[in-house]
This record gives structure tokens, C-alpha cells and sequence, in this order.
């Protein structure tokens, strides 16, 4: 048991970051099985980075009135129940409800669990391996996502995490040590914390929107877009190796961070076609600039600045509260760049029927099923698949029917990726304002 216990909290550490990503890609079927609006659906995300983010500083203050093997495993444990909770949330207001107790949980438990690799692996290993588990958790949150919903159900997601949460909590609870003194001996790192803050805003294009791209606008399955969103993980592991054989200079390091997330995302905004291959080399520039630029700022803001726990609490706040802003400023651009691509598509949609080698009683019947349809999935990207299911059309005329459905789904794709295009623009945007605070004004001299 002793053995396992630093990888069951750095686990735990990866799980509880990897909860701010991982139902993106399960987003889709949430909206459908529990009736909800984009907007609800984007509050799944949002609840959880929000009260997440408000409450690690509290939550690191609080440390001191307890023995961080408590801490922890409470944290754990209400992190576990909450993970239950959401998987049994049969609507979307419970759903919610549920992941604001499941960000509290998960609050106490990383800060509670920092403190505990600290004991077990010493300062520089025991900070690393937090800061590592986070970088990972945080990448591979919607790969994992993705392939649980459609393995299984979105309610997975939450399922897995019970039993690995409840493993955990006699491993905090193993961890001897005293109460964390909570003088405080140095100020946050403001800079740091406020780029770390910008560049997770920034992934959040990446990481939430290019998911609702593939998925609801080029129709891809929540497992082929988990593979496809793999890369960005694979690029963000491979980021550290390379950072320590090239050996920047740190502001340098995060400065070519933020480059390589701002061209990714310029890439994402301009694809040729909607061809999954398009998107890979952009993911990896994105992956890259991830792992440059979190795992390094993150120990920049803690790094001899005690005490730890609280500035701990700072860098989760500025990442989560980061990850918010880049939900609020993102979704209204996307979902309004959705609408006004409503019309433009619908008189594509017309022109094609119109143009399609059909009899004239097909293109009727066909041009209400889709009307039907057209107007029961406003505000997303419609999927016109079940109006050519319903129509009766003679064998000969198949053919054509089937490259018609072919034709209208090429321009859905094509409406879709035009809709995304300002909101990766913006988080281009957001990654190059983040490279703009490594900047430090001359000190003048007398």
C-alpha cells in the first residue's frame, strides 16, 4: 500500500484537473438526453472551473486548521460522492448542481494532496509531480471523455472516478504529518498567474471548441474525435523532454509557448476542408505550447514562496478562473456566429434541393422533412439525416438521393467550420495578449 500511495493522490491530482475538460466531448449527448440548451450544456463546463477556481485560495488558507491527511481525504471523499451524484443527475439544473460540490471536493483535494507528494517525495519531486499530474490531466480530460461516452455513456465519465476516488482516501489518509503553519511570507506571483490565467482561456478554444467542431458540426463520433484530440495530450508530454534538452530561458519558454497555441488556433480557424488530418499538426503547435507554458508558469508562481499550499491555491484559481473566462468570451461568439450562419445554409440547403435530379412530389416531401427538422434543432448544427430516412423515394432515384444528402452535409461542414472561425481567431488572440505580460518594463535609471 505504501507504495502506491504517491501515484493514487498524483492520480487523484490529474483526475480532479482532468474534470474541467472531460465532459466536452460527452456535451453533445448531455444537451440531447437532458433536453438542455448550448448554453445549459456550456454551465456543465462552466459551474465546475468557476466554483473550482473561487474556491482554492480558501480552501489553502484552511489548511492550517487541520491535518492535511483529513483535508485530503474529506476532499477526496466529497469528490468521489459528487462524481456519483452527477452520474445519476437525470436533469440538467442537478447536473449542474452537482458539479459545483464535485469543484469543492476537488479543491480541498488538491490542495490537501500537494502537501501530501511534499511528504512522501520531498519538495522539488513531491511540487513536480503535482504540477505534472495537473498538465496531464488537464490534456487527456476530453480524450478520456470521448472514448467512456462512447464506449459506454456519458454517465461513465463520473462512474470511473468513484472507485478510483474512493482507493485514494485511505491513501491520504496513510500520510502522517502535521498541520500546514499559514504565515503568509510572500506575495503571489501576479505575472505568472495572471499568463497562466490568459493562456488557459486561450486552450479553452482548443480544448472545448475545436470538441463541438467535430462533433456537432463535422458529425464526427464522440471516439473519433477523442482520438483525433489525442494529439494534443501526446504534443504536451513530448513538450517537457524538449524544453529540458533545448533549455530556454524560462520567459523564453512560455513566450514560444503562447506562439505555438496562437498559430495553432490561427490554423484551426482556416481549414482547406472538414478533414480531421487538418486539424492534427495544429493540435500538436497546441499541445506543444501546453506543455511549455502551464507546467512551467505554474512552477514559476510557486516556486520558493511559502506558504506553498497557498500559492498553490492561486495557480488553480488563475488556471480555472482563466478557463471560465475563455467559456464566457468564446461560447456567446460561437453560438451567435451559429445563428447568423442559420440562413445563409438554409438557402443552400434550397438551392440544392431545388438543383437535385428528383421528381417534383420528392422535392416537396423532402423540402418539408427537412423544414421539420431545420426548425426543431435551431441553434445547433442540424442533423438532416432522419428527413431522408422518412422519404419514400422509387429504387432509380436513390442514388441521387443519397449524393443530395451527401451535398447538404458538405455544406452543413462548411457552415459549421465558417461558425467556429471568429472564436478560435479571438483565442488566437487571448494566447498572443498572454505572450504580451511576459513583457517587463525598464526599470529607469538615475
Amino acid at each position: 500500500m505504501r507504495r502506491a500511495v504517491a501515484p493514487l493522490l498524483a492520480v487523484t491530482v490529474a483526475m480532479v484537473l482532468a474534470d474541467s475538460a472531460v465532459v466536452t466531448l460527452a456535451l453533445p449527448d448531455i444537451l440531447r438526453n437532458l433536453d438542455a440548451s448550448v448554453v445549459q450544456v456550456a454551465w456543465v463546463l462552466i459551474a465546475y472551473n468557476l466554483v473550482l477556481g473561487l474556491a482554492a485560495v480558501p480552501a489553502a488558507a484552511s489548511l492550517s486548521l487541520v491535518q492535511p491527511r483529513i483535508f485530503s481525504a474529506v476532499g477526496i471523499a466529497v469528490f468521489a460522492g459528487s462524481s456519483a451524484w452527477c452520474a445519476t443527475a437525470d436533469s440538467i439544473e442537478i447536473l449542474i448542481a452537482a458539479r459545483c460540490l464535485q469543484a469543492i471536493g476537488g479543491a480541498l483535494a488538491l490542495i490537501g494532496c500537494l502537501e501530501q507528494l511534499v511528504e512522501e517525495q520531498g519538495e522539488r519531486r513531491g511540487v513536480a509531480t503535482w504540477v505534472t499530474a495537473g498538465v496531464i490531466g488537464t490534456a487527456a480530460g476530453p480524450v478520456v471523455g470521448g472514448l467512456l461516452t462512447q464506449a459506454i455513456s456519458w454517465q461513465a465519465i463520473f462512474v470511473v472516478q468513484v472507485p478510483l476516488a474512493a482507493l485514494a482516501v485511505p491513501a491520504a489518509l496513510s500520510v502522517a504529518s502535521a498541520p500546514v503553519p499559514d504565515e503568509e511570507r510572500h506575495r503571489p506571483a501576479v505575472r505568472a498567474n495572471l499568463t497562466l490565467a490568459l493562456m488557459s482561456a486561450a486552450l479553452t478554444a482548443a480544448l472545448f471548441l475545436l470538441v463541438l467542431l467535430l462533433v456537432e458540426g463535422w458529425g464526427r463520433s464522440p471516439a473519433a474525435a477523442a482520438v483525433t484530440v489525442s494529439v494534443v495530450p501526446v504534443a504536451a508530454l513530448a513538450a517537457r523532454p524538449l524544453a529540458r534538452f533545448l533549455r530556454p530561458p524560462p520567459d523564453v519558454e512560455v513566450a514560444v509557448g503562447c506562439l505555438l497555441v496562437a498559430g495553432g488556433l490561427l490554423a484551426l480557424a482556416i481549414p482547406p476542408s472538414a478533414h480531421l488530418a487538418w486539424t492534427i499538426a495544429p493540435q500538436a503547435l497546441v499541445g506543444l505550447g501546453l506543455g511549455l507554458t502551464v507546467d512551467r508558469l505554474t512552477s514559476q508562481a510557486m516556486e520558493m514562496r511559502l506558504p506553498r499550499a497557498r500559492h498553490a491555491g492561486w495557480t488553480i484559481s488563475a488556471r480555472h478562473l482563466g478557463v471560465v473566462l475563455g467559456l464566457v468570451v468564446l461560447t456567446p461568439v460561437f453560438t451567435a456566429d451559429l445563428q447568423d450562419a442559420e440562413v445563409p445554409a438554409q438557402e443552400a440547403i434550397t438551392a440544392l434541393v431545388l438543383d437535385a435530379p428528383l421528381p417534383p412530389q420528392d422535392k416537396i416531401a423532402l423540402a418539408q422533412a427537412l423544414g421539420r427538422e431545420l426548425a426543431a434543432q435551431q441553434g445547433q448544427v442540424p442533423n438532416l439525416h432522419r428527413a431522408f430516412a422518412t422519404l419514400d423515394v422509387d429504387p432509380a432515384d436513390r442514388p441521387a438521393a443519397a449524393r443530395l444528402e451527401a451535398d447538404l452535409d458538405a455544406q452543413l461542414e462548411r457552415a459549421a467550420t465558417w461558425a467556429f472561425r471568429d472564436s478560435f481567431l479571438l483565442g488566437a488572440g487571448i494566447a498572443l495578449l498572454a505572450m504580451l505580460t511576459l513583457v517587463r518594463p525598464r526599470r529607469r535609471t538615475s
